[in-house]
């Protein structure tokens, strides 16, 4: 067998693969969480010190390998300019250590959080499980985050350049605190924002999380309207969207869609982690010794893909082409992405797939949609949002 070329092995993507690769083929080993907190680390520190003429030349240098420049991937939606339509979910970047320098890796925006008001340690662990062979996680974290005031000061002692004027956009993904009963919960929510606003592109009220217990129940209409209006009256509101779970029926979505037309909302993101295990009751996690079906939290990855594009193409035939959707869960490769989109989203977020493929995913996806592009005769991402046209 021929060796990797050199350029393969010491890109961005090779080093993770010959680093990490035999790690994530494993259910067992290193533990996610404590991997995950490693690399935070090293971004935080990377992030805080990125002027710095090393620093930067590694960055610079990672920049060069995972971005792509292209015109015709250009949006701006609900008031922010995106350079192109791939961004990080919510969920890896939980207390914004790495704001500055996401748009290194190759992503149009960033997605932070998600952040409570109270910082709170989350679920006992472990609570974070690969699933290597399905190319999935199962997660029950339960909001583990410092807080939304050490978040500002995260936020600031980066010295972020100002909404508006930075390469990639970030959002702000909000949760209830564990500790606020749920009649209080848009004044919780509302705290953490008025803390945080000045410094956010966008804000995400996270009422679909299936690890805070009673938070699914903000997704009913008459509460989730309650708390979008409290947060509407906060000075400099930034654009709000909201993120839905995956495990709702129809009637549910359609209210939603209609919710988030009546109020004005700035988008929808699909989907959450989903309770649903998708055929996968009896997979055991060697870590535990138990079940999926027997283990508590929501499943993300490859297996969550068909049911997003699902409420997807759901909440697209029923809000229209008018409000903004983001597509998340399973998008693992060019094809998914490109699905999401021709299916009505206008951005897609990656996070399993991206720990499972590596750095790389990101150029991938854009050279696949430019590809799709060129293909179909597209002048430009907006026209191929929504129009159903395959892969080829």
């Amino acid at each position: 067998m021929a060796e990797p070329s050199p350029a393969k092995v010491y890109s961005t993507g090779g080093l993770y693969r010959r680093w990490l690769g035999a790690i994530l083929a494993n259910d067992q080993g290193l533990d996610p969480e404590q991997l995950t907190q490693a690399a935070l680390s090293a971004l935080s520190q990377t992030s805080l010190r990125r002027d710095w003429p090393g620093v930067s030349a590694v960055l610079a240098a990672i920049a060069l390998d995972l971005q792509r420049h292209d015109l015709r991937l250009e949006q701006v939606l609900f008031g922010c300019r995106f350079l192109n339509p791939v961004g990080l979910a919510a969920g890896f970047d939980k207390n914004g250590v790495a704001a500055s320098i996401w748009d290194r890796f190759g992503f149009g925006f960033a997605e932070l959080g998600t952040v409570t008001l109270h910082g709170q340690t989350g679920n006992p662990r472990p609570r974070l499980f690969r699933l290597a062979a399905e190319q999935a996680a199962l997660n029950r974290m339960g909001f583990n985050n410092n807080g939304a005031e050490v978040m500002r000061r995260t936020l600031e002692k980066q010295a972020l350049p100002s909404p508006g004027q930075r390469p990639a956009v970030l959002g702000l993904n909000l949760g209830k605190s564990r500790i606020t009963p749920l009649e209080q919960a848009p004044d919780d929510y509302a705290l953490s924002l008025e803390l945080l606003a000045p410094l956010a592109d966008y804000a995400v009220i996270n009422v679909s999380s299936p690890n805070t217990p009673g938070l699914r129940d903000l997704q009913d209409a008459s509460q989730l309207r309650r708390l979008v209006e409290r947060l509407r009256r906060l000075p400099g509101c930034p654009p709000l969207l909201v993120k839905i779970a995956p495990d709702l029926e129809d009637d549910a979505i359609d209210g939603l869609a209609r919710l988030a037309y009546e109020e004005g909302l700035a988008g929808v993101i699909a989907v959450n982690t989903s309770l649903d295990r998708f055929g996968l009751d009896g997979r055991i996690l060697p870590k535990t010794g138990r079940t999926l079906a027997e283990e508590a939290g929501g499943l993300s990855g490859a297996p969550l893909r068909q049911r997003a594009l699902e409420v997807l193409r759901r909440l697209r035939a029923t809000a229209g082409p008018a409000l903004p959707l983001i597509g998340v869960g399973g998008i693992d490769s060019p094809e998914a992405a490109w699905e999401r989109i021709s299916a009505g989203a206008s951005l897609v977020q990656l996070y399993t797939g991206w720990i499972f493929k590596g750095p790389d995913l990101v150029p991938n996806i854009l050279d696949g949609l430019i590809g799709q592009l060129d293909r179909h005769g597209f002048r430009h991402v907006s026209e191929a949002v929504g129009s159903g046209v395959p892969w080829q």
